[in-house]
């Protein structure tokens, strides 16, 4: 029942990125060229959102949906590690003209490229499991 549930939920997510244009090329180019305030909007109001979300759960101590327990502790700050996966993930969304997000949604509207990009993405995932132990913290 509960990856039912997942299902349900990432179908909804995946018709709110396709119907909202989030998942367009043309609205991630537009947004890296500074053309338009849509991609903004979504984003920021994501982020709005998400902080309202968190705070929720922190005060209510919501659990996940199998009962486990959702805290969520304190990350390990470095400006480094930031920066640098900022500009890795900035660089493939440039170039790809797609988040993780979006490939997904791309892929099941039909254009079969994004297969390649999405290789690539896990391709990517495996590597960095491999290498994790041996980069600095």
């Amino acid at each position: 029942m509960r990856y039912f549930t997942y299902l349900i939920i990432g179908i909804f997510f995946g018709i709110i990125m396709y119907k909202s244009e989030a998942a367009s090329w043309f609205r991630i180019y537009e947004m890296f060229q500074f053309g338009s305030f849509h991609m903004y909007g979504i984003i920021g109001s994501a982020l709005v959102i998400g902080i309202i979300g968190v705070q929720v759960i922190k005060a209510k101590k919501i659990k996940a949906l199998d009962g486990s327990d959702m805290s969520l502790a304190p990350k390990d700050k470095s400006v480094a590690r930031y920066l640098i996966g900022g500009i890795i993930f900035g660089l493939g969304w440039a170039l790809a003209g797609a988040c993780p997000g979006p490939m997904y949604v791309l892929a099941g509207s039909g254009y079969v490229t994004i297969l390649v990009v999405i290789l690539g993405a896990v391709f990517g995932t495996f590597l960095y499991g491999l290498l994790r132990k041996k980069l600095p913290h």
